[in-house]
């Protein structure tokens, strides 16, 4: 990376030093940058056509260190370009080659003089100057790479590395293998030799040419208008190897009081439990920095995938730096408020497209409210529910259409499955819950209380919506059916109501207390050892629906022990059934009284 940026840099001062009338263009050829392999040699070579050095420049750029070629060019003509055209700053891109190369070489002829020089060094503290043996302007730097480093001598490896470092340098980068390209050189020749003994002076196609590795016109440095939604689908499968379509994205671009440009885009996910990983890279004047750089990019913004370049950055920088670093603070600041006002425009411009992708960008949404404050606050008014209806409700929009039957209530499902009867009860009186199931919402849920102040958010199974129920209960049977359940179950602490549900479908069904359950997860997530995780009982209570036949029997039927037993005994199970899964012993006890139950029914 350092070299071919060097390489860049030194074409980009000659075209600007052609653009002011101080240097002329005489070679006629594209400019770019070669970097060429010769396994037999065990040398890597990075040649450029551009600037070049004099003998005099070689000694103050090569031979001193820390002293940077490319901040001298940039002070000297600083009125005239801008420094987001010159990639290297620090005087030091050059001697990390000495990590791979037990010697490097330096032939370099100036735009000045004409005149080749070579420079020789095998990382010690001498070197040797004489006349070079390149013919135009430019430079070449060969590297003996020494055993250790021989991984960079296989052409895979070393196209892979170079394409992920360079592949939006603003110059064309050609890697080639020396020796393939000869061999593939003389059997093209000896192809065409065979062809035109076989019918004469026909014209022979000439081999491929090579082509660059890298893309000098990315879509992020380009303005939006100028790019189509099939540019910015292209440009992410390309870029990040994904073939699946994104579902929308954000095209940054800002000036003032930072220079950025980028493109994030919004994955699809599988299914709603997938891990998100995205990958964010950070690139500083088309050169690769690093992926996933949590000090810069706000640590939410990591679920996506994206491409960030600013400039105002430097390459080569500790993270201490960048946490202390007032602009690294501004530049999270802004694309936190780029990427939630996208949201927002989407909500209110492109709402059936926004519910379309809820189910894919909530989790995203939701991590972000809980970890950035700033984030939250703008789009805490935009967050929607999904409905036990198939509809997608903010808050807002949700207490409003239950307010006669829940008022700043929002009842919710956690696990579609093992909640289908309450859902199913709710479904039958018209009444409305919220799907909450992903991992995220149960930390999500106090944040959406502290944001939507006086409202409670309670889990279908914890309460009964006053809209369920009938008119008020016969205490008497209340008391009788306490007594009969805590004696058959052998359960003093035993919390048993009698509801006269509107839904004659229920015998019985389980409620806890969403405090307790609550406090039972979050124990759980924090995985608190030593402690009882089980709910206490208290909280639990056993509900019974007077309006069902088999409670009206308990109750009125005069019905011999045996049966009350097994009755009593089968109706709790079912309830627990209905939330949660029972224990081994109990469901082997659920499973032999079936049994007696269906014996009963024969005779």
């Amino acid at each position: 990376r350092e070299l071919i940026s060097n390489g860049c840099d030194a074409i980009l001062k000659f075209k600007k030093l052609c653009d002011l009338g101080e240097a002329t263009d005489t070679l006629n050829e594209d400019f770019k940058v070669t970097v060429t392999l010769n396994k037999t040699n065990k040398t890597l070579t990075f040649a450029d056509n551009g600037i070049g050095m004099t003998e005099e420049e070689i000694e103050k750029y090569i031979t001193q260190i820390a002293f940077s070629g490319a901040e001298e060019f940039l002070e000297k003509y600083k009125d005239k370009m801008s420094e987001d055209q010159i990639i290297g700053h620090f005087g030091l891109g050059f001697y990390s080659a000495f990590m791979v190369a037990k010697e490097i070489e330096i032939d370099t002829v100036s735009y000045q003089t004409g005149k080749a020089v070579k420079w020789v060094c095998d990382g010690g503290t001498t070197y040797e100057l004489s006349e070079g043996s390149r013919k135009t302007r430019g430079t070449t730097i060969t590297l003996f790479i020494n055993e250790d480093s021989e991984t960079f001598l296989d052409f895979y490896t070393l196209r892979d590395v170079i394409e992920k470092y360079c592949s939006f340098m603003p110059v064309p980068i050609y890697v080639i293998d020396e020796e393939a390209e000869a061999k593939k050189a003389e059997e093209a020749k000896k192809a065409a030799q065979e062809k035109k003994d076989d019918e004469g002076d026909k014209e022979v196609t000439a081999p491929q040419a090579p082509t660059p590795i890298n893309d000098i016109h990315p879509l992020y440095t380009k303005k939006p208008s100028e790019c189509s939604d099939e540019d910015y689908k292209t440009f992410y499968q390309t870029t990040f190897h994904d073939f699946s379509e994104p579902l929308f994205w954000i095209h940054l671009n800002m000036d003032y009081p930072f220079r950025l440009k980028g493109i994030l885009y919004f994955p699809k996910l599988a299914n709603q439990y997938e891990t998100v990983e995205g990958r964010i890279k950070l690139y500083n004047n088309q050169v690769f920095v690093a992926e996933n750089i949590k000090e810069v990019i706000p640590e939410f913004l990591l679920l996506l995938k994206g491409v960030i370049d600013c400039p105002d950055l430097p390459l080569n920088v500790s993270r201490s730096f960048l946490q202390n670093d007032g602009y690294v603070a501004k530049i999270a600041d802004y694309i936190t408020k780029k990427v939630a006002d996208k949201l927002i425009s989407l909500s209110k411009k492109e709402s059936d497209n926004y519910k379309k992708f809820w189910d894919d960008i909530s989790p995203f949404i939701k991590y972000g409210c809980l970890k950035e404050t700033k984030f939250n606050d703008k789009m805490k008014d935009y967050i929607l529910l999904k409905t036990t209806d198939d509809t997608y409700l903010t808050v807002s929009e949700y207490l409003e259409k239950v307010a006669e039957t829940a008022k700043d209530k929002v009842f919710y499902v956690t696990d579609k499955e093992q909640q289908s009867q309450y859902i199913k009860l709710f479904k039958d009186n018209g009444l409305l819950a919220a799907y909450l199931e992903h991992p995220i919402d149960a930390p999500f849920i106090s944040l959406l209380e502290k944001d939507h102040a006086g409202v409670k958010f309670t889990r279908i199974d914890s309460d009964i919506a006053s809209a369920l129920k009938g008119e008020s209960t016969d205490k008497s049977q209340e008391e009788s059916l306490n007594t009969l359940f805590k004696e058959t179950l052998h359960n003093d602490k035993l919390k048993v109501s009698v509801e006269n549900l509107k839904s004659n479908g229920i015998a019985s069904m389980i409620l806890i207390s969403e405090e307790s359950r609550r406090m039972q997860e979050m124990m759980k997530m924090y995985n608190l050892k030593g402690m009882n995780l089980d709910i206490p009982e208290e909280d639990v209570t056993l509900v019974l629906n007077q309006n069902h036949p088999l409670i009206d029997a308990l109750t009125h039927k005069d019905l011999d022990n045996e049966t009350r037993t097994l009755l009593c005994e089968q109706l709790y199970d079912l309830a627990q059934l209905a939330n949660h899964t029972l224990p081994a012993d109990a469901m082997h006890n659920f499973l032999e009284r079936s049994n007696q139950i269906l014996a009963k029914v024969i005779g």
